[in-house]
C-alpha cells in the first residue's frame, strides 16, 4: 500500500502549477434568474467551485490565461467560456435543457451525456429532489421509468428493475460514494435506512438491467449509484425540517418527523471536510392480515389454523399421532386415540401488533475529510459512515430490526484518471429479534408443547365421549389447553416477552445476533489521456473478503467465524468514430470466488446519433453477467417456523444438526421419541412437495447451489424533437441456473426410495420442511421494455409520462418445485406534472402512479398484489432572503391503502409540512 501510495503522489506531483488566476461573476438563465448550485469547473481539471445561492461564484485556479472553464447545472445544457484575462464581473447565461444533457458517469465509468450512454441510464439529481413531492428523496426513485420500489415498512424500501424483486434484492446493487450499501450477514440492502442524508446527495444514478462487465458479481438486475456532494464545491451549513403524520386505518394517525443539518466547509485549496447529521422518528405501517395461509376459505375457527400476520400457530401436530403417544405412556386408556381425528392442530397464536412496537427510527452520521495535497485534482477523502435503525423486515420472517447499527470506513485515492479505495462494512443486530419465533416461544415458556398438545387432546376425548361434535370439541379442547395462557399487555407477558427476545437460542428465544464484517478494495485507471487518440482506455479490480459472525443464530457458525474471498478484474475500450457519430464500447471482466470456478463477463455496445442537428440517438448492447450464491445462499443455517433454512456450501450441510420429536407411530416403528438430521439429509434424502401433494412421493433430487448466469440483450433509442425529449428501450434476459429456493419435505426415518419407512414417516407427518438454496434446471427467460415522454405545455409546464412492460418466461410445469419469484407487475404508468415557478418563487408538483396486479411469490408467504393507483402531490414557496423553502405535501392524497408484498402492512398516506435552508 506504501508503494502504490508513493507512485500515485509521483504522479500527482506532475501536475502542479505555478500560477494563480481568480475569476467571479454570476450564473443567471435566460430570464435573468439566478442559478444557484451551478457547477464552474476548470476545463479538464476537476477544479471548481459552485454558486451561492444567488448565483454568484468565484474561482481561483493555478493557471495563467488564457484557458476555458465549463459552466453546468441540472436542467440547462452546459456551458464553455473561454477567459483570456483575470475577470470579476463574469456573467454567464445557461440555456434550459433536457435531462439528456445530464451528464453520468455509471454507464461507462466516465463522464458522458445521457444522450449518448451506451446503456440505459436514470438520472435523479438535486433539482429532481427538490421538486419530489415524496416524503424523502428516496421515495422519488418510485417516478423513474422502469423502477420498482417496493415498501417494506415506513424507512426500508426496497428499489428494483426488470424483475424478481424481493426484500433483500441480491440481484441489484447499491453503491453510496463507492461503498456497497448491503448488510452483508442480512442480504438486504439496506436502503435509506442508514443511507445518504438528504441534504448531502448530488446525483443518484441507476442502471437497469446487467452491469456485471464493469461492477462485478451481483450487479445482476441493475445498480443504483448515490454520490455525495463534495465539500470543496458545496460548503457551507444547511439544514432542514419535516414533520406530518401517517394514517393508516390499521394503525391510526401518527405523527413522525424529520430533521438534518449539513456542515461543510472549504478551509484552504488543500482541505475541506464535511458532517452530516439525521433523524428520524415514526410509527410503521402495522401488518394485519390474518388469511389462513394453509386455507384462504377458513379463519380462526379451523384448529389448523395459522394466520399470515399472527405468530405461534405455526407449532402444530396431527392429534392422533398426539394420542398414541399418551396411550403409550399410560395417561390414556388404549382405544381413545381412536376418538381423535387424523388431523392436525395448531397452537394459538399472537397478532403481529401484540409482538411489535412498530417503531420507526434512522439515525445517520456521516463525517468526510478531504485534502488535496497539491491543490489540485489529486484528491484523499477519509469518510466514515455511522447509522442506527429501528425498523421492519420481511425475509423469511417478519423480523423487528431494532437497534441495528452499521458503520462504514472508506479511504480513497483518486484524480481525474484514477481511483484506489478500500472499505470496511460492519454490521450489529443489535436488539432485533424473530417475530414469529417471539410468538412461538412465548407460548413455550407458559406451556410446552407436549403439555399443550396433551391437554388438547384429553380434553378433545372427555367432549366426544360426552357427545359433542367434533367442531364443539375442538372449541372445548382448545379453551382447555389455553387456559391461563399470557395476555398481551399484562405484566406477565411482557416479562416473558422481553426473557423471550434477548435470547438468541431460537429454541427458547428470538434474538439473532450478527457482527458479520465486509472488507472490499477496488481500483480504476483510465488512459484516456494517454491513449485518447485511438480510444478511451480504462482497467481496473475488485477483491472482497466476508466474515460471517452470528453466534450460530443466523449461519451455522457455531464454532466461529466463517470467512471467503473473491475477486476481480476487468477492462474497457470505448471508441468514437465518424465524426463522433459512431461509438464503440466493449468491455470484459472475470471474478473468481475460492468457493466456485471463475466467470467472465463480456459486454459490447454501439450507439449511433443521427439527424442535421445530432438530436437521435439509437443504441444497441448485448452483456453477460453472472451474481455468486449470497452469504445466505451458502451458509445459513435457520429454522423460520414454517421452514428450516440450510445453506448449500459443501461444508455447511454437516453442520446443520438439528434433533426432533416423532410422534407416537414412529416411535413405535423406530423404538426412539427423538432423531436427529443434517442439513444434507435437505438435498439428498427428501421429497419433492409437489410429488407429495400429488400423491406419488419421489425424490427432489436437489443440487448444490452454483453461480447464476444471464444474457442481456437490449435496444434503445433517444431523441429530443421540438420540446419532446424521448427515451424508449426494450430488452430480453435469458438466465442460465437461476438462483432460488425449492421446499422439499425430509422424512425423519426411513431413505427416500425405499418404499416402506420413509412413506410411513409422511403418513405418520414425521417429516420437516427445508427450503434448500438450488437452481433451477429450466431455462428462464424474462423480456420488457420502457417508453418515456417528457415535454412542457401549457408555456412552461412540465410534463412527463412513462409506461413499462415485464413479462416472466418460465414454464413452472417443468419444474412445480421452483419458486422464480418473480414479484413484477406486467403493467406500469407513471405521469408527473408540474410547474417551478408558478409565480413567483411558488412551485409545485405532481405524480401519479399506476401498478398492475400481479403475483407476489416469497419464502415467508405467496399471495396476489392487487392493482393500484396512488397520486402524490406538494407545493412549495421560495423565500430568497432567507435562503429558505417552504414545501407542503402528501402522499396517496387518494387514502386507498395499498401493498407491494404479501404479508407486509398496507400503506397508508402521510401528509408533511417541511422547511430546508440554505440548501443549493
Amino acid at each position: 500500500m506504501k508503494k502504490i501510495t508513493l507512485v500515485i503522489l509521483l504522479m500527482a506531483s506532475c501536475f502542479v502549477a505555478t500560477a494563480q488566476t481568480t475569476i467571479s461573476g454570476k450564473v443567471i438563465d435566460d430570464n435573468n434568474q439566478p442559478i444557484p448550485g451551478a457547477n464552474i469547473t476548470l476545463k479538464n481539471s476537476s477544479s471548481g467551485t459552485v454558486t451561492d445561492f444567488d448565483g454568484f461564484f468565484s474561482l481561483t485556479v493555478q493557471e495563467s490565461p488564457p484557458f476555458a472553464i465549463e459552466v453546468s447545472s441540472v436542467g440547462f445544457e452546459s456551458s464553455l467560456t473561454d477567459i483570456t484575462s483575470q475577470i470579476s464581473d463574469l456573467i454567464i447565461v445557461l440555456k434550459e435543457g433536457t435531462e439528456l444533457d445530464e451528464v453520468v458517469i455509471s454507464a461507462s465509468r466516465t463522464p458522458e451525456r445521457i444522450f449518448e450512454s451506451p446503456v440505459s441510464v436514470e438520472r435523479f439529481g438535486i433539482k429532481e429532489i427538490k421538486r419530489t413531492p415524496s416524503v424523502d428523496f428516496y421515495g422519488g426513485l418510485e417516478d423513474l421509468k422502469g423502477v420498482d420500489v417496493n415498501t417494506n415498512s415506513l424507512t426500508f424500501k426496497s428499489v428494483n428493475t426488470r424483475g424478481f424483486a424481493t426484500f433483500a434484492n441480491t440481484r441489484f446493487v447499491q453503491l453510496v460514494d463507492g461503498m456497497d450499501n448491503t448488510a452483508p450477514a442480512l442480504n438486504f440492502v439496506l436502503g435509506n435506512l442508514l443511507g445518504m442524508t438528504e441534504l448531502d446527495v448530488n446525483s443518484v444514478e441507476l442502471l437497469p438491467g446487467a452491469s456485471s462487465a464493469l461492477y462485478g458479481a451481483n450487479a445482476f438486475n441493475g445498480i443504483l449509484f448515490m454520490t455525495s456532494k463534495n465539500p470543496f464545491d458545496h460548503s457551507g451549513i444547511s439544514a432542514y425540517f419535516k414533520g406530518g403524520i401517517t394514517s393508516q386505518e390499521a394503525a391510526g394517525d401518527n405523527e413522525f418527523y424529520d430533521y438534518g443539518i449539513r456542515m461543510a466547509h472549504k478551509f484552504s485549496d488543500k482541505f475541506a471536510a464535511k458532517a452530516n447529521f439525521s433523524y428520524l422518528r415514526g410509527t410503521d405501517w402495522f401488518a394485519s392480515n390474518r388469511i389462513n395461509v394453509l386455507n384462504a376459505n377458513t379463519d380462526r375457527s379451523d384448529p389448523n389454523y395459522d394466520g399470515l400476520n399472527v405468530y405461534g400457530d405455526e407449532v402444530s401436530a396431527n392429534i392422533r399421532g398426539v394420542g398414541v403417544a399418551l396411550v403409550n405412556l399410560g395417561v390414556l386408556p388404549a382405544g381413545a386415540e381412536n376418538l381423535l381425528p387424523n388431523q392436525s392442530v395448531s397452537r394459538t397464536g399472537y397478532d403481529e401488533q401484540d409482538l411489535n412496537e412498530y417503531r420507526a427510527e434512522s439515525i445517520k452520521f456521516d463525517a468526510a475529510m478531504h485534502y488535496r495535497p497539491f491543490a489540485d485534482d489529486f484528491e484523499i477523502i477519509y469518510n466514515g459512515k455511522i447509522g442506527k435503525g429501528t425498523t421492519i423486515y420481511q425475509g423469511a420472517n417478519r423480523y423487528s430490526i431494532r437497534n441495528f447499527f452499521l458503520q462504514q470506513h472508506k479511504l480513497e485515492f483518486k484524480n481525474n484518471n484514477f481511483f484506489i479505495r478500500g472499505y470496511l462494512t460492519d454490521e450489529d443486530a443489535g436488539d432485533s429479534y424473530d417475530t414469529r419465533f417471539t410468538g412461538i416461544n412465548i407460548n413455550r415458556k407458559w406451556k410446552d408443547n407436549q403439555a399443550w398438545f396433551g391437554q388438547y387432546a384429553g380434553a378433545f376425548v372427555q367432549a366426544t365421549l360426552a357427545g359433542q361434535l367434533p367442531e364443539q370439541a375442538h372449541l372445548l379442547a382448545r379453551q382447555t389447553a389455553d387456559t391461563g395462557r399470557l395476555l398481551p399487555g399484562t405484566p406477565e407477558f411482557e416479562q416473558v416477552f422481553n426473557q423471550v427476545t434477548s435470547d438468541p437460542n431460537l429454541a427458547t428465544g428470538s434474538k439473532f445476533q450478527d457482527e458479520t464484517q465486509l472488507r472490499h478494495v477496488d481500483a480504476n485507471y483510465n488512459f484516456a489521456h494517454i491513449t485518447k487518440d485511438f480510444a478511451d482506455i480504462q482497467v481496473g479490480g475488485s477483491f472482497r473478503e466476508y466474515k460471517l459472525n452470528s453466534s450460530g443464530t443466523i449461519f451455522t457458525d457455531f464454532d466461529g467465524p466463517i470467512q471467503y474471498a473473491e475477486y476481480g478484474i476487468y477492462t474497457q475500450v470505448q471508441k468514437k468514430m465518424m465524426d463522433d457519430r459512431l461509438k464503440l464500447t466493449g468491455s470484459v471482466r472475470y471474478d473468481k470466488s475460492e468457493l466456485f470456478d471463475g466467470n467472465f463477463s463480456p459486454r459490447l455496445s454501439v450507439g449511433y446519433t443521427l439527424g442535421a442537428e445530432r438530436n437521435h440517438n439509437i443504441r444497441a448492447s448485448v452483456q453477460t453477467g453472472f451474481r455468486n450464491p449470497t452469504t445466505q445462499d451458502l451458509y445459513i443455517g435457520l429454522n423460520v417456523g414454517r421452514a428450516i433454512l440450510v445453506g448449500s456450501a459443501e461444508d455447511n450441510l454437516d453442520r446443520d444438526i438439528r434433533t426432533f420429536d416423532v410422534s407416537g407411530n414412529g416411535q413405535n416403528l423406530i423404538g426412539s421419541s427423538s432423531v436427529a438430521i443434517t442439513g444434507r439429509d435437505a438435498y439428498e434424502n427428501s421429497f419433492s412437495v409437489n410429488s407429495v401433494r400429488n400423491g406419488i412421493p419421489e425424490a427432489s433430487d436437489v443440487a448444490i447451489v452454483k453461480p447464476e448466469k444471464i444474457t442481456a440483450f437490449e435496444l434503445g433509442y433517444r431523441s429530443k424533437i421540438s420540446r419532446f425529449v424521448i427515451d424508449l428501450s426494450g430488452y430480453y434476459n435469458q438466465y442460465k441456473d437461476f438462483i432460488s429456493t425449492e421446499s422439499v419435505l425430509v422424512p425423519l426415518y426411513g431413505k427416500v426410495g425405499d418404499g416402506t419407512l420413509s412413506l410411513l414417516a409422511l403418513q405418520n407427518d414425521d417429516v420437516e420442511v427445508y427450503q434448500a438454496y438450488t437452481n433451477s434446471d429450466v431455462d428462464i427467460k424474462s423480456f420488457g421494455g420502457t417508453i418515456g415522454v417528457n415535454t412542457k405545455i401549457l408555456g412552461d409546464f412540465d410534463l412527463g409520462v412513462n409506461y413499462t412492460y415485464s413479462k416472466q418466461d418460465f414454464d413452472k410445469k417443468k419444474d412445480p418445485d421452483f419458486r422464480a419469484e418473480f414479484n413484477t407487475p406486467e403493467h406500469k404508468v407513471k405521469a408527473t406534472f408540474g410547474h417551478t415557478d408558478l409565480f413567483k418563487n411558488f412551485g409545485f408538483n405532481t405524480s401519479y402512479r399506476w401498478s398492475d396486479s400481479y403475483l407476489w411469490e416469497a419464502s415467508f408467504g405467496d399471495g396476489d398484489i392487487p392493482s393500484f393507483s396512488v397520486i402524490d402531490a406538494q407545493i412549495n414557496y421560495k423565500i430568497p432572503k432567507l435562503k429558505t423553502t417552504l414545501k407542503v405535501g402528501g402522499t396517496n392524497l387518494g387514502g386507498d391503502e395499498y401493498f407491494t408484498a404479501f404479508g407486509t402492512g398496507f400503506i397508508g398516506s402521510q401528509y408533511y409540512i417541511g422547511l430546508s435552508i440554505n440548501n443549493l
